[in-house]
This record gives structure tokens, C-alpha cells and sequence, in this order.
């Protein structure tokens, strides 16, 4: 059993979210910010090639070949949440309805929001819109943590760039080390809205721990699972250098 009282201000845990969700105790995350598996690599058309630019990745790593059913996430979401917490998922449009039908009927309020991205990936071809909105879908009980900061703010949209330049976490040979990683300042806007100082915020598909360093950030307690070995050292890498500079 993982246990939360003792918990540092970060963990993370290179292991299948699967079981280790098991061995947190009942009611005691109050945010889970996650973004599994879109199961979008059977529609890939494969990646682009230019010699006057550089090429564009259209394939997505081989963890999203193996299709995530959205039911097989409820049962332990709803055992390890907080009374006062908030469930936010990333997902994209194929899986939108899916999401709906696993989590709507088990909990008071099912919503979600846009995630605007202002500099998508280019539509070479010039065939179809640009793909440059995903989707976050939220869910609550009443008794939720909700900070509301004003109307205007408060729009169930988020509108900011992909994540670029030294934000992306790079491999020994200077790639982009994690395909869909987020960035900071979205995560920011949602874990603000949606929890408290010293709360605990899960993650438990953590990527490079894009979630950890805003929760982090914020002064939050932050647990991330993540199954890929390179992506959680990178993460505990990252996330013990944001402690280091915050003197926590």
C-alpha cells in the first residue's frame, strides 16, 4: 500500500498504472490529471517527409498501439478519490463518447473542455482542417473543490501553443523524447481551478511528468505512474530539479 501520509512531495513510480493504482487507499487523491492513450495509431497515415523542412512525426509511440477502454479506468478512480476531488483526462475525439458512457453514470457531473492549440501541426496537403483542438473531459461529485476566479476566465476552453523549444524533454540524441507531451501552463490553469495547496494530484499516465512539474509548481503533493522506464528516469530527473530550485 502506498501511503499518502508520509508521502513526499513527489513520487514516482515506474510500474503499470494498472496495479499500482490498487495499492492506493481509498479517498485519498484529490486530483487525478491524467493522459492515457488516445488510441489514434490505427489511423495513422505514417510520418511525412520534406526535404525543405523538417519531417513531421504522424505516428505516435507504440504504448497508444494497445487500445485503452475507458470503463477499465473507473472503478479505481472512484475508490481513490477524494470526497473534495476532480477527475480531468485528456482525450481526443474518437474516444469522447466512450468516456461518456464509462464515467457519466458514475458520478454527479460529467463535463468537458477545449484545449485550443494555437500552432498546430501543419496540414500539408491542404485536404482537411487543421487538428488543433483536443479534448479534457471532467468529472465531479458535489462537495468538489471548484476555485471560480470570475466569468470570463471560467470557459470550459484553454487556448495556448503545443509544447515547444526547452520545455520539451529531449533524448540523448536531442529529440523530442515523448510525442504528445503537454504543456505546463495548461496543466497549471486546471490544477489551480480544481485543488487546494498540499492537496495530492495523480497522474498515472505520467509521460516526462509534464503534471508533476505544475503541481509542483503550485505546491502540490504529486504521484506519478508511468510503465515506459525512459520516460519516468527523465520525469524523476525533471521533477527533482524543480524541488531542488524551490528549495522544498
Amino acid at each position: 500500500m502506498i501511503n499518502i501520509d508520509k508521502l513526499n512531495k513527489c513520487t514516482i513510480i515506474n510500474d503499470d498504472c494498472f496495479s499500482v493504482l490498487k495499492k492506493i487507499p481509498n479517498n485519498s487523491i484529490d486530483l487525478i490529471l491524467t493522459d492515457p492513450p488516445y488510441n489514434l495509431a490505427q489511423y495513422s497515415t505514417g510520418n511525412l517527409c520534406f526535404d525543405w523542412r523538417t519531417d513531421i512525426n504522424n505516428d505516435l509511440a507504440e504504448w497508444d498501439l494497445k487500445l485503452l477502454d475507458p470503463k477499465s479506468l473507473v472503478p479505481e478512480f472512484k475508490r481513490i478519490l477524494s470526497p473534495k476531488g476532480n477527475i480531468f483526462i485528456f482525450c481526443s475525439y474518437n474516444l469522447i463518447g466512450e468516456y461518456h458512457k464509462a464515467f457519466d453514470p458514475e458520478f454527479d457531473t460529467f463535463q468537458f473542455m477545449v484545449w485550443h492549440k494555437t500552432n498546430p501541426v501543419p496540414n500539408i496537403r491542404k485536404s482537411s482542417f487543421l487538428n488543433s483542438c483536443e479534448l479534457i473531459i471532467s468529472c465531479w461529485n458535489k462537495g468538489h473543490t471548484w476555485n471560480f476566479t470570475n466569468q470570463r476566465d471560467m470557459h470550459n476552453f484553454i487556448e495556448s501553443g503545443i509544447c515547444m523549444g526547452k520545455e520539451r524533454i529531449k533524448d540523448e540524441n536531442g529529440k523530442n523524447l515523448h510525442p504528445t507531451q503537454k504543456p505546463v501552463s495548461v496543466l497549471e490553469k486546471i490544477i489551480k481551478i480544481a485543488s487546494n495547496e498540499n492537496d495530492v494530484v495523480l497522474d498515472c499516465f505520467n509521460g516526462v511528468g509534464s503534471t508533476g512539474e505544475a503541481a509542483l509548481k503550485l505546491n502540490r503533493k504529486y504521484i506519478g505512474i508511468e510503465i515506459d522506464t525512459k520516460y519516468a528516469q527523465a520525469s524523476k530527473v525533471r521533477l527533482e530539479n524543480i524541488l531542488m530550485n524551490k528549495n522544498i
